[in-house]
């Protein structure tokens, strides 16, 4: 394995004569073949030290990645492992910031941690400026770390480097947003788009094959950006809150998503010939308590940086000496509090153990109990309260003296002598106040998600009404895809009006084609003025609005949703199968 920074200059020239003739004839026709080069990356994680304090998948963690990338480098020899910026601790999206002393220990944690994994390139974001420029020079020099950015000039940063695996050569370059521009007082920026367009055939012409870039500019502009420069092989996205699945294709470009937070590991396999990719393979690895923490990172991590690092069931914990190798947690019995649960024996998609298990979290000294609707207590309860979805979750009035109350209480209401989360917080399940219409059944989707096709095919059968996601506002229609996705939508209920019979055909060609701007292709003979004079004019606005309804009263902005005899709600973690969705659906 070979990095090559970008001033150096190689020049190989290789003499084949007498006796080395058959070993050069079997260099030269071994490199025909493809070869694989793997990708490990991360993102966003905004030093993110210990496992997450979610509710459920307490995932994440320096140490726990630190054995993992070890692991990944000996099963894939020659491993590339990078970090699309974010990285440093405080800002506006680190949800575990304290304060400039104790933010600026843990980011030196962190770069620590980083330089004992080995991570070859690292994005600089506006993340890496939270400290100042002198902070960040000072780190760039310290670290055997690569900064990289091509259109940002910080002493010591490199522009790209050239990485060279299995026989391929990798250009590394980074994109930083011209947010950062208000902490970087005196250092140059230039504009990313005419930046990339000059550094991708630098990188060329000193022997890249392949080119991978950075991104801190967020996806919205990454996609811009790919629309006017030529020439990206990968795009590791930053500067966003890891949304998405870990990859997708853009044209010829291969769009890597990392994890949020660290809480996953990701990885690509890139299989390469001719100095082009074939094809990839993209995972999201979880950093679960199965995989050990490594002894090196544990060696120079704090015990913990605040109290939230000190967990144990039924015991409050407070963090003492903060940040420093002497930090220890100090546990005391918990406060009792009452947490009373209301839901259904019945209900498929009622299941509670998320919010629970994330309140036993910040009050750890919680007595739970269940009550189950239609059962007397619990009818009482529902009418007493006027409570309109399920699963309600109601807490007695102590909570209020809880040290963790005041970061969380704009999600209570207040109902008599008792809190109850705001459904709007924990989701509701069930809708008590919907008239029961058995067998019906309702799917909220998107035409432009990935899985739409294969969705559209296993619940077919089911004969749902459909409801596309998106949202009207002052009489203006809006959906994630911008205009393009809601004149999909004003089509397609057009469609589903004149020719009822052809309506799902057409959904499934589009949804196969979604990019192609050919809709007429999967029309089957309707008649296409008809359809472009209602989806243009105030029919379409109409029947789009009344398809809508249904989100705006329940609000579903997410899919694919599915509502079961207009009260069950419940959504789904990937497409399940007819079998599994008949086992959902059954009542």
């Amino acid at each position: 394995m070979k990095i090559q920074f970008f001033e150096s200059r190689i020049f190989n020239v290789i003499i084949c004569a007498g006796i080395l003739f058959f070993g050069c004839a079997v260099i030269f026709s071994t490199a025909a073949f493809a070869k694989d080069v793997t990708l490990i990356f991360t993102g966003e994680t905004h030093a993110m030290l210990y496992q997450c304090s979610c509710p459920i998948e307490r995932d994440g963690g320096i140490a726990r990645r630190a054995t993992l990338i070890k692991q990944l480098k000996k099963k894939y020899p020659g491993v590339i492992i990078l970090d699309s910026g974010g990285f440093f601790a405080g800002g506006v999206l680190d949800e575990y910031t304290q304060n400039a002393e104790l933010d600026t220990q843990r980011t030196l944690v962190n770069l620590k941690a980083m330089e004992l994994m080995g991570y070859d390139a690292v994005a600089i974001g506006d993340e890496e400026l939270n400290f100042g420029i002198d902070f960040l020079k000072d780190n760039i020099n310290k670290t055997k770390l690569n900064f990289v950015s091509s259109n940002l000039q910080v002493d010591n940063s490199l522009p790209y480097i050239i990485k060279e695996v299995n026989g391929v050569k990798l250009g590394i370059t980074a994109l930083t947003t011209l947010s950062a521009m208000s902490k970087a007082g005196g250092l140059k920026f230039v504009d990313p788009k005419h930046a990339l367009k000059l550094i991708v055939p630098q990188m060329r012409k000193s022997g890249a094959n392949i080119i991978v870039v950075l991104s801190h500019l967020g996806e919205s502009e990454d996609l811009n950006l790919l629309n006017e420069v030529k020439g990206v092989d990968v795009l590791i996205t930053g500067h966003s809150t890891g949304k998405g699945d870990v990859s997708s294709k853009i044209g010829d470009t291969i769009i890597l998503r990392p994890s949020w937070q660290g809480r996953k590991l990701a990885r690509a396999t890139l299989n390469i010939k001719d100095n082009k990719i074939l094809n990839y393979k993209a995972e999201s690895l979880r950093l679960s308590d199965k995989v050990a923490d490594d002894q090196a990172i544990q060696a120079i991590l704090p015990r913990c940086f605040s109290d939230t690092a000190c967990k144990k069931e039924g015991l409050v914990g407070v963090c003492q000496e903060p940040g420093t190798l002497n930090a220890k947690c100090v546990f005391s019995e918990a406060n009792k509090i009452e947490l009373q649960v209301i839901t259904l024996r019945s209900c498929t998609a009622c299941d509670t153990s998320a919010v629970v298990n994330y309140l036993k979290a910040q009050f750890p000294g919680m007595n739970i109990s269940y009550l189950y609707y239609p059962e007397k207590k619990a009818m009482d309860l529902v009418k007493q309260l006027n409570i309109t979805g399920l699963p309600a979750y109601l807490l007695g009035k102590e909570i209020t003296k809880e040290k963790f109350y005041e970061s969380i209480k704009d999600n209570f209401d207040g109902k008599g002598n008792v809190f109850m989360l705001k459904p709007s917080f924990a989701g509701l399940s069930y809708f008590l106040n919907r008239e029961k219409i058995k067998g019906k059944v309702d799917i909220f989707f998107g035409l432009y998600d990935k899985s739409t096709p294969e969705l559209l095919g296993v619940i077919k059968d089911f004969k749902p009404q459909i409801h596309f996601l998106a949202a009207q506002e002052n009489g203006k229609f809006n959906a994630q895809g911008g205009n393009l996705e809601v004149e999909e939508y004003l089509r397609a209920v057009c469609v589903q009006k004149y020719y009822p019979d052809k309506a799902w055909d057409y959904l499934g060609c589009r949804a196969k084609n979604i990019n192609s701007s050919w809709w007429e292709d999967c029309s089957g003979g309707m008649d296409l003025q008809k359809i472009k004079t209602c989806a243009r004019g105030p029919e379409g606005q109409a029947l789009l609005s009344e398809n809508i309804k249904l989100n705006s009263e329940l609000k579903v902005m997410i899919g694919p949703a599915y509502l079961v005899e207009n009260q069950e709600i419940f959504g789904t973690k990937g497409i399940p199968s007819k079998d599994e969705l008949k086992k959902l659906l059954k009542r």
